[in-house]
């Protein structure tokens, strides 16, 4: 069965491709990330899983633009849903992929995180399969995130410390101070 896997980075590809080959599926992966920010971050991201892919013997679609306006646009004014803008526009936009390139299903890397919300992943993947008629391939892979967490750092791994949009990064880094209050 041939699947097309969204592909946020390299560090969280390694379990889930790993699976799923053992699982007997043809995995082909796809960069799409228009929430990525800055630019640098998006271009680090993007080569760190060109080096994997080609260490793996993997084959990578990488979308050619970067979105990140559009993301913005979606985000904008509605910061407390901005992760269902994120994973409508990435899973959308795979399912789209996955139809046009005859794959059997897809999938999304983003479901290693514990830090993701899976039940909106899971929710969003199934509307846009169902929308592209494709099948969306749901598993937790979050058993392996600590696996593979140790793996990437093992291998000297870019690993980025947010999850790509301006708002988590917002979160990662910024701490007000209380100013004596």
């Amino acid at each position: 069965m041939k699947m097309l896997l969204h592909a946020c980075c390299a560090p969280c590809s390694i379990y889930p491709v790993e699976l799923l080959r053992s699982e007997g599926l043809d995995v082909t992966g796809y960069f799409f990330n228009p929430n990525i920010h800055p630019y640098t971050e998006f271009i680090k991201r993007q080569e760190a899983l060109k080096k994997y892919a080609a260490e793996i013997g993997m084959n990578v679609i990488f979308d050619p633009g970067y979105h990140l306006e559009e993301f913005l646009r979606g985000a904008a004014f509605r910061e407390s849903k901005r992760c269902r803008v994120c994973y409508t526009m990435r899973l959308e936009q795979a399912a789209r992929e996955a139809k046009v390139g005859g794959y059997d299903c897809f999938s999304t890397t983003l479901l290693v995180s514990p830090y993701q919300k899976h039940e909106l992943i899971g929710e969003i993947g199934r509307a846009a399969g169902e929308k592209h008629g494709v099948t969306f391939y749901y598993k937790d892979f979050r058993p392996g995130y600590r696996e593979a967490t140790a793996l990437s750092r093992k291998m000297g791994m870019y690993r980025q410390k947010y999850c790509g949009c301006i708002y988590s990064e917002k979160d990662r880094y910024y701490k007000p101070k209380n100013n004596g209050k």
